[in-house]
């Protein structure tokens, strides 16, 4: 039995400049990470035109006395690497960790919200209808892995149709599902899908493919455990 994972499509490092906005911790409430990637994003931007020493002898620590709030403990693994405390990785996923966010003192100042050109509307949306501030920077894009069709042809020429395929992201989902559909043919009602969160889940609806497992938590453990009971599920 063959499962398929689609990770996450090759990303760029073309966004903007976040450190314009991380060096005016004054003017922000709190920071939200809902991927490792916003996370790596920001590293990078830290470590061009030696802006490092700032941000550990004077911005990190004035953006420590704010909350920081995250997606998960992969995101919050980077988090802290960079020198931030945590808030909210248990959440595992965006609209979570709104909730969350909600629960909370709605902060006086704007959350500032690093993110892909890609992101979910869930989270800006329900913070923006709970009166919450927020402003969203985009420090990342996501493009699809040139080899996408080529590695896909290659793998159904060797291991056929696949009994599951699992999407970590919507974009990763558009950017993959015609060729699925092409090598897959009539076949295609054979496969489980099963996505990495509700985000994935809803895509893959919008699409109008039934969706036979939605991970508990993004992490490996989780998504384990429901594809090992999507695949024990009987057919009907």
């Amino acid at each position: 039995m063959k499962v398929l994972l689609l990770k996450d499509p090759k990303e760029d490092d073309c966004g903007q400049d976040p450190y314009i906005r991380l060096s005016h911790p004054e003017g922000y409430g709190g920071l939200i990470f809902t991927s490792p990637r916003a996370v790596e994003a920001v590293e990078l931007c830290l470590e061009k035109d030696n802006k490092t020493e700032v941000w550990k002898h004077s911005l990190k620590e004035k953006w420590n006395t704010k909350t920081v709030y995250v997606v998960g403990n992969a995101t919050a693994s980077l988090v802290n690497k960079i020198g931030l405390d945590a808030e909210g990785a248990n959440c595992g996923n965006a609209e979570k960790l709104a909730e969350y966010i909600c629960s909370r003192e709605s902060p006086a100042l704007p959350l500032l919200f690093p993110c892909g050109t890609v992101k979910g509307e869930i989270l800006p949306q329900m913070l923006k209808d709970r009166g919450i501030p927020m402003e969203s920077i985009t420090v990342y894009q996501k493009v699809p892995h040139p080899g996408i069709q080529v590695n896909l042809n290659s793998y159904y020429a060797k291991q056929g149709v696949p009994a599951s395929i699992t999407f970590f992201s919507p974009s990763g989902l558009a950017y993959s599902l015609k060729h699925i559909q092409e090598l897959s043919g009539d076949n295609i009602d054979r496969i489980k899908f099963a996505a990495i969160g509700p985000s994935t889940a809803r895509a893959l609806a919008a699409q109008g493919l039934p969706v036979s497992c939605t991970a508990e938590s993004p992490t490996p453990q989780g998504l384990a455990t429901g594809l090992r009971l999507a695949l024990e599920a009987p057919r009907c």
